[in-house]
């Protein structure tokens, strides 16, 4: 066989090269090709995929017989007896290769097929977590997360795939993998301390994704100190955007506690305070009113879920006037702005009806005089000095 193969050294050479241009050709020809053969869309994208690995697997066999006849010419050339080594070789490959082909083989196919499972079991996890959920941002998020998790968890297994398949081929052309096990686990445990916070980092972060504590967009509080809007997370860090426009890059190992002020819903908390002297059933009627007129703006009413305010009670009794407290459901992240056009609202209404907001106020008493008691204020009753045409208390005017 060997000396038919030298023999014919220049016609293999030549046929090699042939082979070589076809394969060129072929790949270039490929997808034309296959639009031609298969004109049906979902088998030509089928075809597509399959195509980069027919090209390369033309070239490795063209690259095989272009080297076989190069080695065929130089052996030749320098007349040197290789039938040992190959003999040796053919030999070795019988031991040891068939056994590394069996490792090597199934461990690409389980890495090829985690990568295509994995992926779509995620996005099913995550779909079924999140059931009912609407919206394309909503979607979008959804879509991101799962392609986030599926990339890790790819290739964090496909990194333990490779070291297992690596140790047994190691193991299986004779090398003792003892000392290598031994020395890995050493280096674990040096960058184990070396890179603790990293690793805190890390699995802070999966899990923040994963639970979905938080997403690009959401208005977030951490730590009781930090709050912005979230610009990117990954798996190590948190990037938050404030009002005056800083970008915090937090590690996620540092975050304590995330409070998320647009998860699902937001609520507008309003403590409106009026003057002791007014009616309060009429003013919580009016802040009522207020409140469903609002909701039935088209500009307006789509931000609002509760269209009905609540009417707590009231709150308190202040140093200057009474405080009621109202709250009502709102789409996430619009309650800031439901509830500056409130309060726009509100005043406007209080001035036209003569409800008075309070303000602080200071009393001054100067003592008896001896003219004694001033006018009382028929609003709010009370006692004046005396030449006062104005109460000190109210601003109502005491008249002659």
């Amino acid at each position: 066989m060997w000396e038919w193969f030298v023999a014919n050294r220049i016609w293999i050479f030549i046929a090699a090269i042939v082979g070589f241009i076809l394969a060129y050709f072929l790949r270039n020809r490929a997808a034309h090709a296959t639009a031609r053969v298969m004109p049906t869309k979902v088998w030509r994208e089928r075809m597509q995929l399959a195509e980069p690995l027919v090209s390369w697997i033309l070239f490795g066999v063209a690259g095989v017989i272009l080297g076989i006849a190069l080695a065929a010419v130089i052996v030749s050339y320098y007349q040197i007896d290789i039938r040992p080594a190959m003999g040796a070789t053919g030999g070795w490959l019988l031991d040891h290769g068939i056994p590394i082909l069996i490792i090597a083989v199934p461990t690409y196919i389980a890495y090829r097929i985690i990568k295509a499972v994995l992926p779509r079991v995620m996005e099913k996890i995550i779909i079924i977590r999140a059931k009912g959920v609407k919206g394309r941002r909503a979607k979008e998020r959804l879509s991101k997360r799962s392609q986030t998790l599926s990339s890790v968890l790819t290739n964090t297994i496909a990194v333990m795939i490779a070291i297992v398949a690596a140790f047994m081929v190691l193991s299986e052309i004779g090398i003792n993998i003892a000392p290598l096990l031994a020395g890995a686990g050493v280096a674990g445990i040096a960058i184990g301390f070396g890179a603790q916070h990293l690793i805190r980092d890390v699995i802070s972060g999966f899990f923040i994704i994963v639970e979905g504590q938080y997403d690009v967009g959401d208005v977030i509080k951490v730590n009781n100190d930090i709050a912005g809007g979230v610009e990117g997370i990954n798996l190590r860090r948190t990037m938050l955007r404030d009002l005056d426009g800083v970008l915090h890059i937090i590690p996620n190992g540092e975050i304590k506690m995330a409070s998320n002020l647009t998860k699902k819903w937001s609520r507008a908390h309003l403590n409106i305070s009026v003057a002791y002297k007014e009616d309060l059933d009429k003013v919580m009627a009016i802040i009522k009113k207020v409140w469903e007129e609002l909701a039935e703006d088209p500009d307006w009413g789509p931000f609002l879920i509760s269209k009905t305010p609540w009417l707590l009670r009231v709150n308190e009794f202040g140093d200057s006037g009474i405080v009621i407290k109202v709250v009502g459901e709102t789409k996430p992240g619009k309650h800031w702005d439901t509830m500056g056009e409130l309060r726009r609202r509100i005043k406007k209404v209080f001035d036209d009806e003569g409800i008075e907001i309070p303000w602080p106020h200071v009393k001054l008493y100067m003592g008896d005089t001896e003219a004694g008691k001033g006018p009382t204020c028929k609003a709010c009753s009370h006692t004046n000095l005396p030449g006062s045409k104005f109460c000190s208390h109210c601003g109502t005017g005491l008249g002659s």
